[in-house]
């Protein structure tokens, strides 16, 4: 799931997408007034952004609804801060040797 998430958020189109869906739920025309694309182009990033789990439909008689789903992004968030806390680590434990370093220089 997270490859699909990736590739969802990988076009620059669907991640305005997601922006204006983040906090009020909007049709797929109101969508697509913000874009010089088609409606069908709307409608196939918005089917990719469903099926990669990041926003959600509700239909309400004939309009479609889209919003962007709280919990969408987790996996990609946790993917990436995996990165940044190996890097914490590694230069935490760079830090602590340089430390290491002057303080037994000082000594001397």
């Amino acid at each position: 799931m997270l490859d699909l998430k990736l590739h969802a958020i990988a076009q620059s189109s669907r991640r305005e997408i997601l922006w204006l869906v983040r906090e009020k739920e909007l049709t797929s025309g109101e969508i697509a007034g913000h874009f010089d694309v088609t409606r069908p182009a709307v409608s196939q990033h918005l089917k990719v952004l469903v099926q990669a789990g990041l926003i959600e439909l509700r239909r309400q008689g004939t309009r479609r609804l889209y919003r962007a789903r709280p919990n969408g992004l987790e996996e990609v968030r946790a993917f990436l801060e995996s990165f940044w806390e190996d890097r914490l680590g590694q230069l935490k434990q760079a830090a602590e040797a340089d430390y290491g370093r002057d303080v037994d220089e000082r000594s001397r």
